[in-house]
């Protein structure tokens, strides 16, 4: 861990260009690199925070076949969305930038080049899927088949999304090709690997020894599974149309594999930063005295954490991440959030559905952050976060300070009188408190550190509480001026400690209070962060209570995913063999009504019924006790087929058959008449 680093460079994972951005991107990535450099900046540091979109995956090619279009013109799409979704949210990106610009494609080419002539490849010959159809290799996402580790049918060519297992094409079982969905043949093709595997001692020691104290434990794990199996040449190039050239000869029709080009857009975007900023750039990649910090999600562990750090030891001039404090996963409402479902809260839409409304959703993701493992995002959940902390606590504190500073003093601030040991105590532990939330920040515990924020507004909280400056505003209004001064200074201490967490919060509070929040620690030698003597303005709500129609909405939207996901899923049984007319006519069927119903003893699936058919009541045994209580089906009238042969069943003759189907959801429905005025008896025909 380096002690005392001259400058910052933060990277936040970069978001694929086929979709917007959703709250697991947020949860994952995006909300804790923002509170990290947001703080860092109110230390005076020298930060550089690093991001942009990755352009060149297969999913790109992928979408852009899907919808009919051109890649550039998918990438051109959701750039503009996640660059303005990202902006409206405010995360403080210093620069964002596009791995599809001529400063990503020089620079990854440029360190290509470099690891090639130094030897660093292996050149092979292998055989890859190629679809003779679509006449085209299988990029990895192009190709579906059985995982060979836990059977799932649905695994792709590079990761079985079922049990996590990374995987390579050749492994599927019965593979196929999402392309044409034809079965892929194999054919020779010529690629370039970087050997991971000379890496393997190095990696070993960096990680497992020299970072086994401060790096997240869920880290080291998934990081130690890797090196335990043992690394491998992992292929750099691939067969696509769509991608960064290789630059070397004997390349015609070779891309840059996208894991490759896309960490190198780190090293790009600070390159495009510095150019307009007047800096080096090479400061923030090649300096000793930088601090390194990858923020990601636990799927990309393995490509900071191995793959990249591997190709900056191989290149040999740049600095190595001092920490990457990856996240695990956010599930939304205990479900797993899937794009390809549309199971996600996407936040150009949060943005849209709760105007002005950021910090409440960055407060409860942080608060719900999947820092050591995977965590759950729901409506409910959110609402109460807002209403019953936000508004009852941060935003109650600050609204009775205000209001009764505006009431008593015309908006200035109080000159305080002899302070008590209660003054005393309150101020010790809010002096306390920069130093608190630094220690949780720098460990990369934000949700603990967001925890603490909040405890100053339960400081104020309990000290306006405890006192009750409006019982004692005519009898002692000297003391009063204190009280007032006092829970002023938690009030500016809040306004500067929650920029990094609650940046819109911030800023209106600052506005509010008419101060400046510039610094982090704070200046408290005479307690004097809001001098006497100072205008503040007037109140306004910072946190206005989140109704449950709001909520309900939101919840509405999901079932309607769910719905409309069953009903795409949905398997529709193939047409049996055709029936002659004279098949048909042979059945009998009535409508009847169920008179009486029971469970069948020692049968978990039967019932046994008394049906009115018209003709007669007789009985009839039906496997529906899984799906309806006899209570439930008494009275119910219902489509019996009559002259189905009787039958046997546990010793109860069952004189023919009701007709039920499932509906989307998989339950038992029955199939029945709904008009009025229909008897029993009435033939279906």
């Amino acid at each position: 861990m380096l002690e005392n680093p001259k400058r910052y460079t933060i990277t936040a994972a970069l978001p694929y260009t086929n979709g917007p951005i959703h709250i697991g991107h947020l949860a994952g990535v995006y909300v804790p690199s923002d509170i990290y450099a947001r703080y860092l900046r109110l230390q005076g540091k020298d930060v550089a925070f690093i991001c942009g979109s990755d352009e060149h995956g297969v999913a790109i090619s992928m979408k852009a076949k899907k919808e009919g279009i051109t890649p550039q013109q998918v990438i051109d799409k959701y750039d503009g969305i996640i660059r303005k979704s990202f902006l409206d949210f405010g995360i403080s990106f210093d620069n964002y930038s596009r791995t599809s610009s001529k400063i990503h494609h020089d620079t990854a080419q440029e360190f290509f080049r470099k690891l090639y002539d130094n030897g660093d490849f292996i050149e092979e010959v292998t055989e890859q899927l190629y679809d003779a159809k679509a006449d085209q290799f299988l990029a990895d996402r192009f190709v579906t088949g059985t995982c060979p580790k836990c059977e799932n049918p649905e695994a792709y060519g590079d990761q079985c999304e079922r049990c996590g297992s990374t995987l390579n094409a050749t492994d599927l079982i019965n593979p196929k090709s999402t392309i044409t969905g034809e079965i892929p043949i194999l054919k020779s093709t010529k690629h370039w690997f970087l050997p991971l595997d000379r890496y393997q001692d190095f990696l070993t020691q960096w990680i497992l020894v020299d970072h086994a104290k401060d790096w997240k434990v869920n880290v080291l794990g998934q990081v130690k599974s890797w090196l335990d199996d043992g690394l491998k040449p992992r292929a750099v190039t691939r067969d696509l149309d769509w991608g960064i050239d290789v630059p070397v000869e004997g390349a015609i029709g070779k891309k840059l594999y996208v894991w490759f080009d896309a960490p190198i857009g780190y090293i790009s975007a600070t390159k495009e930063w510095a150019a307009k900023e007047g800096k080096n750039w090479e400061d923030y990649w090649k300096k000793d005295d930088t601090k390194l910090v990858h923020f990601i999600g636990k799927d990309n562990i393995v490509f900071h954490c191995i793959i990249f750090p591997a190709m900056l030891k191989a290149e040999g001039t740049y600095i190595l991440p001092d920490n990457v404090p990856a996240n695990e996963f956010l599930n939304l409402e205990g479900n797993k959030l899937s794009t390809s479902k549309n199971w996600a809260v996407w936040l150009h839409e949060y943005l849209h559905d709760f105007p002005e409304k950021q910090d409440v959703l960055r407060y409860t993701l942080t608060a719900n952050a999947p820092e050591t493992k995977d965590n759950d995002f729901t409506w409910k959940d959110f609402q109460a976060r807002n209403n019953n902390e936000l508004a009852a606590i941060f935003g109650n504190f600050i609204n009775r300070v205000v209001v009764l500073t505006n009431k008593y003093y015309n908006g200035v601030v109080p000159s305080p009188n002899e302070f008590t040991d209660v003054d005393e105590q309150t101020l010790a532990e809010l002096k306390a408190y920069p130093s608190v939330i630094s220690s949780s920040i720098e460990r990369y515990r934000f949700r603990e550190a967001q925890g603490e924020l909040m405890n100053v507004a339960r400081l104020g909280n309990k000290y306006l509480a405890d006192e009750e400056p409006w019982k004692m505003i005519k009898s002692d209004p000297a003391r009063v001026q204190t009280q007032m001064y006092v829970a002023l200074q938690i009030a500016s201490a809040l306004a500067i400690l929650s920029e990094p967490f609650l940046p819109f919060t911030s800023k209106k509070l600052t506005n509010m209070l008419n101060i400046k929040v510039n610094h982090w620690n704070l200046e408290f030698n005479h307690w004097n962060l809001t001098k006497a003597g100072h205008q503040i303005g007037e109140a306004e709500i910072l946190f206005a209570q989140i109704e449950d129609a709001d909520i309900q909405k939101q919840i509405d939207k999901l079932e309607a995913t769910k719905k409309a996901n069953v009903m795409d899923n949905q398997v529709i049984e193939p047409q049996k063999p055709t029936a002659t007319f004279e098949d048909f006519s042979k059945l009998d069927l009535r409508l009847g009504t169920i008179l009486e119903a029971e469970k069948m003893p020692k049968a978990n699936k039967l019932l046994v019924l008394k049906v009115d058919t018209g003709i007669d009541v007789r009985t009839i045994v039906s496997g529906i006790a899984e799906h309806f209580s006899p209570e439930e089906v008494v009275g119910k009238r219902v489509t019996v087929l009559v002259n189905l042969a009787p039958r046997a069943l546990r010793g109860v003759e069952s004189q023919g058959m009701i007709l039920m189907t499932n509906d989307k959801e998989g339950k038992l429905v029955f199939v029945n008449p709904d008009s009025d005025g229909v008897s029993n008896g009435t033939l279906i025909s």
